[in-house]
């Protein structure tokens, strides 16, 4: 292991932060967790404080040392923060709460509050699975999670973490005999749930009780210091991550932490991770002056306070056994011993790299604006701004990277060192044949995967499981989906004309997006409103429309997207499958998982559903919010004289009125016509709304085409790119008319595979269509359609997907089914029937211009009840 290198970019200075409300009192040995609001607003989220111990047994007079101390007066309250309003309140949850303890550990899942093992007045804790689930936060109950198997065992001064966003990992600890180095993973996924125990790692860290540990916001888990089986207090650092194939891998981190310390507590901010506090033997702490380091992942680097830099007689964060938790760029410190002291103080730190320079209500909030109108803390907030500059120069000239994957993580690869700092050193492990290896070096970028596959299995929700930890989630192999090659088209028999562009006055300036975001974003809560009047007017609409406009005009028509992405079919206005999809695979905010994978959507947001309006302001809105992540394109239903006759005109004047009605819907088809036109992910993955058709050969003819752009000035190419279908087999090749109507053309195989030749890609991604399982594959895999409503104009039953894209170029099917009609979700699922008695205006519309069948169905079945 090499020496630390320090680098010049100051650790965050802790400052106390006045304690308002119901007061949690001293302690030490207690766990403190972030949960976020459905809107994952930084502003409205909650750190959660459970258990520790709240008295000393044998305290002696000897202020820095706690040797012969023990612990005592264990609890089981929590306490909840308030981070805009700055102030506790102690809660009384709902069924069994866990037995007192201390020493546990604990981590957030979603919304959900997971407590594991500790040591209380008894003795050790249960091995045991605790929830505290806040999915309502204002009713928020205790579950026992019941886990097959053998597992962990009861234990304490262990580390639990969710790694990967998906994985529950115990590590070391004491069972009461000895210290452990074992290490166990949950799939929070897959039920039944049971504990698999980790040992096909060759580089695990050493056995080690008090540790510390925290997960990156892609999901890579870091471990650091603690104390082994003889008491000495470890420097060491490890990343974690899970390949796809399943098997999981430590890698050791570069340098050692600038004094080895166990009782510690650790926090990642952006690439950052921040170590406060701990022990180092002897019943002594840390030095102040060493009390805060941190280790920039993005440079490979360890840095600490410089000398002299804290107040005289200042000692905030010689401490151990204390909690921490981060919410954007401000890291919460509570309680923890100083010798024979048990603290009950909260500290607030800033750290520029979180992103986010206002957290606190400072107008309304007495115990904000004192810790903001203290000299030290703005002149924090002043030198952050100029560690910002430093730190982008440093991250533009290079360093090591340790990245991670979504989901299953794939690699932890390096991205090129410059500048000062010295290559670190190369640390990697064997791995099993096509998995890339999990590594810290400097001087190399990731490769890119030769290949794009589909992966072998899809990802299906099966139905709704209360107080589990998640949705009950199935994979089943794609050869067990009889319905994929079955299609429903929407059978329109008109060619698009020239929309009007009418474009009324802009009401005074106001952004409304993030008013939007507060009201719709909502996978869980959200419910179909009793008043179909919209909750924006016209002239909000107006102002959302002009903020994504000037997005849409500065992007290029065919965007160059990077890896992890994921993949949206069509949603024609299905807002409730929107938010299923969101609920299950992940949601686009901070609380989400917007920080570390894209999202990009194919077109047909409006028609034919009962929710256009929320559908179209909910993606236009978060396009605004998160511009570089959120991604549209367009589809052949964004196009005024197409959706002027299937149902999103008509639901503007019905739930606008008329004339803003009308003036609102002019509006965004003006921004359906500088909606981009096709995505190409990697060089390697082509995204498009409908096909090739018989005119495009090359990338380059859509990016010639001009925008604005209404389909008469498009041409045959958009009318290609935006209409045309795959043939109905792999059997079918080159250009055939197609079933929709006159001048409308589907493609074969054959042209998909030289498109892909030509083009030097490996695979198209579409939607258009609807296919019975959601996703279908055409000419032998190389071009896939992807369809995300389910239960097409509430008659096709079919099964709605997206595909995620890895950073390994594997795209998993992830599946969504209709929900039953006579078993809507409850008001605390949020969802009804899409299809329900609000929308009988869309079902004349869609019995008017109802959609074939799905192809591949036995024609003695004529009613769409056979499926």
């Amino acid at each position: 292991m090499e020496p630390e290198r320090m680098t010049n970019s100051n650790p965050p200075r802790p400052r106390p932060f006045k304690v308002v409300g119901a007061h949690p009192g001293p302690r030490c040995g207690h766990t403190l967790t972030t949960i976020y609001g459905t809107d994952g607003d930084n502003s409205s989220a909650k750190l959660i404080m459970f258990g520790g111990a709240t008295a000393l047994e044998g305290a002696g007079t000897k202020q820095d040392s706690h040797a012969g101390i023990r612990l005592a007066g264990a609890t089981s309250d929590v306490h909840v923060f308030d981070v805009r309003a700055g102030t506790w309140e102690k809660i009384q949850p709902q069924g069994e709460a866990p037995s007192p303890r201390a020493a546990h550990a604990g981590a957030a899942v979603g919304s959900m509050v997971v407590i594991q093992g500790g040591i209380g007045p008894a003795g050790l804790a249960t091995e045991d699975l605790h929830v505290l689930d806040f999915t309502d936060f204002n009713r928020p109950k205790w579950h026992r999670v019941m886990v097959q198997g053998n597992g962990p065992g009861a234990r304490y001064a262990h580390i639990l973490a969710l790694v990967a966003n998906r994985f529950l990992v115990v590590m070391g600890g004491n069972d009461g005999k000895s210290t452990l180095g074992d290490a166990w993973a949950l799939d929070t996924s897959e039920k039944p749930y049971k504990w698999r125990r980790i040992s096909d790692s060759e580089d695990m860290p050493s056995a080690r009780m008090y540790a510390s540990s925290a997960a990156r916001q892609d999901g890579l888990l870091l471990l650091c210091g603690g104390r082994d089986i003889n008491s000495t207090p470890l420097g060491d650092a490890y990343g974690f991550a899970r390949h796809r194939d399943g098997r999981w891998e430590w890698a050791a981190a570069p340098g050692m932490m600038p004094t080895a310390r166990y009782q510690h507590a650790a926090v990642f901010v952006g690439p950052r991770l921040h170590i406060t506090g701990g022990a180092v033997g002897g019943g002594r702490m840390v030095e102040e002056s060493s009390s805060v380091v941190s280790l920039d992942t993005s440079a490979g680097s360890w840095c600490r306070q410089p000398p002299g830099s804290g107040l005289p007689g200042e000692e905030n964060m010689r401490r151990c056994r204390h909690a921490t938790a981060a919410i954007g760029s401000y890291v919460f410190i509570f309680g923890g011993l100083r010798g024979s002291q048990l603290l009950d103080d909260l500290l607030v730190a800033f750290d520029i790299s979180g992103g986010d320079v206002k957290l606190g209500d400072e107008e309304n909030s007495e115990a904000w604006r004192e810790w903001a109108a203290t000299a030290d803390a703005i002149g924090e907030l002043a030198a952050a701004e100029q560690e910002e500059a430093a730190a982008l120069t440093s991250i533009t000239a290079g360093g090591t990277d340790l990245r991670c994957d979504e989901q299953d993580v794939s690699s932890v690869m390096g991205a090129g060192a410059g500048g000062a700092i010295e290559p670190a050193a190369v640390v990697s492990t064997p791995t099993s044949p096509g998995s890339p290896a999990i590594s810290l070096r400097a001087g190399e970028s990731s490769p890119k995967t030769p290949d794009v596959r589909l992966w072998h299995r899809a990802v299906v929700v099966a139905q709704e499981t209360p107080g589990s930890l998640k949705g009950l989630v199935r994979q089943l192999s794609l050869d067990l989906f009889e319905n994929e090659s079955r299609r429903v088209s929407t059978g329109v028999h008109d060619l698009p004309r020239t929309p009007s562009g009418v474009q009324g006055p802009l009401a005074t300036r106001e952004r409304v997006h993030k008013r939007v975001i507060d009201a719709l974003l909502k996978p869980r809560q959200w419910t179909p409103p009793q008043d179909r009047r919209f909750f924006l007017s016209a002239e909000e609409i107006s102002e959302l429309c002009e903020d994504a406009e000037k997005i849409f005009k500065d992007e290029t028509t065919v965007l160059e997207l990077s890896a992890p992405i994921k993949l949206f079919g069509d949603l024609h206005g299905q807002f409730g499958d929107l938010m299923r999809l969101f609920d299950e695979y992940g949601t686009p905010n901070i609380g989400g998982d917007i920080t570390y994978i894209d999202y990009l959507f194919l077109g047909d947001y409006v028609d034919r559903g009962n929710h256009c309006l929320e559908t179209i302001c909910l993606l236009l809105a978060l396009k605004i919010q998160h511009k570089d992540s959120v991604h549209l394109i367009r589809g052949n239903h964004e196009a005024s004289d197409i959706n002027a006759l299937f149902g999103f005109r008509l639901e503007c004047l019905e739930r606008l009125g008329d004339p803003d009605g009308i003036w609102a819907w002019q509006r965004i088809n003006n921004v359906f016509n500088w909606l981009p036109l096709a995505a190409r992910i990697e060089g390697r993955v082509l995204c498009m709304h409908g096909g090739i058709g018989r005119s495009i050969e090359k990338v380059d003819q859509i990016a010639a085409l001009p925008r604005p752009l209404t389909m008469e000035e498009g041409g045959v190419v958009l009318m290609d790119l935006l209409w045309s279908d795959p043939t109905t087999n792999d059997a079918v090749e080159g250009v055939q008319p197609s079933p929709r109507g006159p001048g409308l053309v589907t493609f074969g195989p054959d042209r998909v595979r030289d498109f892909c030749k030509n083009n030097e890609l490996r695979m198209i991604v579409r939607a258009h269509e609807c296919v019975m399982d959601g996703f279908e594959r055409f000419a032998q895999g190389h071009l896939i359609t992807i369809f995300s409503a389910t239960n097409y104009c509430g008659s096709a039953n079919n099964a709605g997907a997206i595909l995620v894209l890895g950073r390994n170029l594997v795209l998993v099917p992830k599946l969504i089914h209709p929900i039953p009609p006579t078993t809507p979700r409850s008001d605390s699922g949020g969802l009804e029937e899409e299809n329900g008695a609000s929308g009988t205006w869309m079902q004349v519309i869609n019995e008017e211009r109802p959609p074939t069948p799905p192809r591949g169905r036995p024609n003695n079945n004529p009613g769409l009840e056979y499926f």
